[in-house]
């Protein structure tokens, strides 16, 4: 099985957007498609969150199938999102002085694309 994890530091919506469809798409014909939220891509958390935001749907359905591994630590504290991640249940990865570990994915078998 193919083994593919987003790793996201755009906080643009427009771009987001592509990360969830794929990442759902790759569900659907059983490949796992991961989602790791990094950089300024912590601060869509509340805005997605936002029942009346353009990506409040594609982010539930990834959310509630466990694409979204989590955000990254050290973003999410310089960012002051560490209250709005902690409301969605999202995770925090801090394995790399705060930041999520592209190594420690690489070495599950996981191919890392960055958007």
């Amino acid at each position: 099985m193919k083994k593919i994890i987003f790793f996201t530091f755009r906080d643009n919506p427009l771009c987001f957007i592509h990360v969830l469809l794929n990442a759902l798409d790759m569900a659907k014909q059983g490949m796992e498609g991961k989602i790791i939220l990094e950089g300024e891509s912590v601060t869509l958390v509340p805005l997605m969150a936002d029942p009346t935001h353009f990506l409040h749907p594609l982010y539930t359905k990834a959310k509630n199938a466990g694409l979204i591994l989590g955000a990254c630590k050290a973003c999410a504290t310089k960012l002051q999102m560490l209250t709005a991640i902690d409301q969605e249940q999202i995770p925090l990865i801090e394995g790399l002085a705060g930041h999520p570990a592209m190594a420690a994915y690489i070495q599950q078998g996981y191919t890392i694309l960055t958007f």
